[in-house]
């Protein structure tokens, strides 16, 4: 059977579909591999294995240390623009009332003018407008030409002239935020979370843990859905969580009892670095570049 007259064409002035295939043009895909993907057993900020491990109402679990420690760091940046935006608060009131100062000054003075002064009558509006100019024989020039223009004058190029844009300070949130979530976040909303290790298996490090379900005794693995009890801390699988804990309202651990709103399903892997959940799948996008003939590679566009 002869070949493709389409696929062994190589003289035309431009890459056929099937050459720019050859040559890795296009989307590219890839599935992550395990060396992406965070293990569940680490913490999301340090992305080491978890010590003291708390558990935000969303799955996300962290060091306890780790979580501390970012949560009292943004208390402090909160602290720090409420009183810059108090401070720019009380400069604008201080300039307001400046300005007033100042306009009520301008009055009586250009009152005093009229009444008492030498000058003739003028209103405040060709003052203004003639402020520059002469006003009789006794009047003297406020300012000279080359300094009021420089004054009014807005020029980049000028350190002395260039244009300043006054950066306000927005009144901030008072809330604290999850790192990994980005949703609100209270120090009494995080709660401990026990995992039941494998006692069976000998580990070569401490660190080399390996957990289990403590009611099914299956290995837990980053393919696994785990679901943790708020109300006592324990993990489950999420078959077990369903299959148990929603019908009987009680830990098979430890006795105490649950309500639907206790079980929350725990995040799987996923950082700011890492895929998560159902985006496992790596994407690439390279077209072609302008006289070089090489390939110029940019993120592929989310839709």
């Amino acid at each position: 059977m002869p070949q493709r007259h389409s696929k062994n064409n190589n003289d035309l002035a431009f890459f056929t579909y099937d050459e720019k295939r050859k040559l890795g043009y296009g989307t590219q895909k890839e599935r992550l591999g395990k060396d992406s993907i965070k293990p569940f057993d680490t913490c999301s900020l340090c992305l080491k294995p978890f010590l003291d491990p708390l558990c935000c109402q969303k799955g996300h679990i962290f060091c306890k240390e780790c979580i501390l420690e970012c949560l009292l760091s943004q208390k402090k940046d909160i602290q720090r623009k409420q009183v810059a935006h108090t401070t720019q608060l009380k400069q604008e009131k201080d300039e307001e009332e400046e300005k007033l100062m100042l306009q009520k000054a301008r009055e009586l003075d250009a009152f005093d003018q009229q009444n008492h002064g030498a000058l003739p009558q003028y209103s405040d509006k060709n003052f203004n407008r003639d402020r520059n100019g002469f006003h009789g024989a006794n009047s003297v020039k406020t300012t000279s030409y080359e300094e009021e223009a420089l004054r009014t004058m807005k020029a980049f190029w000028l350190p002395s002239a260039t244009p300043e844009a006054p950066a306000k300070v927005n009144a901030p949130s008072t809330c604290t935020t999850c790192p990994e979530g980005n949703e609100k976040l209270k120090m009494k909303s995080l709660f401990p979370i026990i995992f039941t290790e494998d006692t069976n298996e000998k580990r070569e490090t401490a660190l080399d843990r390996t957990y289990i379900c403590p009611s099914c005794k299956v290995t837990l693995t980053n393919t696994s859905s785990l679901v943790a009890l708020s109300s006592c801390g324990h993990v489950f699988c999420k078959k077990c969580a369903d299959k148990f804990m929603a019908v009987d309202k009680v830990c098979l651990v430890c006795n105490r009892g649950c309500k639907e709103r206790n079980l929350i399903n725990l995040a799987k892997g996923g950082t700011g670095f890492a895929g998560h959940d159902d985006n496992l799948e790596a994407k690439d996008f390279k077209h072609l570049g302008s006289g070089s003939g090489l390939g110029l590679v940019r993120p592929a566009q989310k839709t």
